[in-house]
């Protein structure tokens, strides 16, 4: 297990010494899929819920989910854009869960004109991305899981693919409510460009906590994310939240992305606002065989976003 580790740790060190500051593509996949991950800021890899969503954000985290779990999710963007994604959990044995995951991302119909901004008429953007995750309990409180992905996107008439590989891995201490967790998320890169000029996916390295105050409902969550980009200040990298648990069945949450409510302020009469964007909320109720959670969040200034999970256990 010790070595399974410092392999990671290392592999995680090593990359990230290799981020440079250069246009990235398939910026879908930075978009939180969990609506209880959306409601917690955005970024969270160290919930221990019964949720195969979780399987987007750390693979090590599906050891948790019940065997044969089904889920189906969608999600509201901006204006005409629309994402969507679905999710199976199996259980293999007794220390082993495998999944299968897709995503989809359609930007709806854009307009085309030539350089004369004479419109020809419309095209249409599109990315999906196919993955197979298996995660496995290395010890009672250690957990350990490999995510690979193929990516293919669409705009117009070009085309481009990639293959990624995500790798996490999760502690956690039941008794004293804490957990703990590491991923390395898009270890890869294209093997088809759009043209000629190959682009950077969204290497992104994150760290987290969570500690549940024994003995009462409330949960507190923080993450780190991107921290393969060391040339931003510290709070651009932060994602707080706090989880109301109302007994076994339902929760509230509520969250705060630093970065994003930096990235959406706008001037406004020599005055500057985020209008809200940074802050999110939502809830769940999660019965034994039937989950459903919804989570409201602003990841534009001018566009709100829900996101809706639904969750079946065959």
């Amino acid at each position: 297990m010790r070595i399974v580790v410092i392999g990671i740790l290392l592999c995680l060190t090593a990359l990230s010494t290799r981020a440079q500051e250069s246009q990235e593509v398939y910026s879908f996949l930075r978009l939180p899929v969990s609506a209880h991950v959306a409601a917690l800021g955005g970024d969270n890899i160290t919930l221990t819920d019964d949720d195969p969503t979780l399987i987007f954000h750390n693979p090590a985290l599906i050891n948790g989910v019940s065997d044969k779990s089904i889920n189906l999710n969608m999600m509201t963007y901006m204006e005409g854009a629309v994402t969507a994604s679905a999710s199976f959990v199996k259980a293999y044995k007794e220390r082993a869960t495998w999944g299968v995951s897709a995503q989809y991302m359609n930007y709806g119909n854009i307009r085309q004109t030539t350089v004369g901004n004479i419109e020809t008429g419309t095209f249409s953007a599109k990315d999906i991305a196919l993955a197979g995750t298996f995660a496995y309990m290395l010890s009672n409180d250690f957990s350990g899981g490999i995510t690979a992905r193929f990516i293919s996107s669409s705009i117009g008439s070009y085309n481009s693919a990639a293959v990624a590989v995500d790798l996490g891995l999760s502690f956690v201490h039941e008794d004293t409510g804490w957990s703990l967790a590491a991923t390395a998320k898009n270890l890869g890169g294209q093997v088809k460009a759009y043209d000629d000029e190959f682009e950077r996916i969204p290497l992104d390295l994150q760290v987290g906590v969570s500690k549940h105050l024994i003995g009462s409902p409330l949960r507190f969550h923080a993450t780190l994310a991107r921290l393969n980009r060391w040339d931003e200040s510290f709070s651009k990298h932060l994602a707080v939240g706090v989880d109301l648990l109302l007994g076994e069945t339902i929760y509230l949450a509520g969250g705060y992305n630093f970065r994003r409510n930096s990235e959406m302020k706008i001037s406004d009469n020599d005055k500057e606002s985020s209008h809200g964007a940074g802050l999110s909320i939502g809830g769940g109720l999660q019965l034994q065989r039937f989950k459903l959670q919804v989570a409201y969040a602003k990841y534009h200034v001018s566009a709100s976003s829900l996101l809706i999970n639904a969750t079946y256990t065959l």
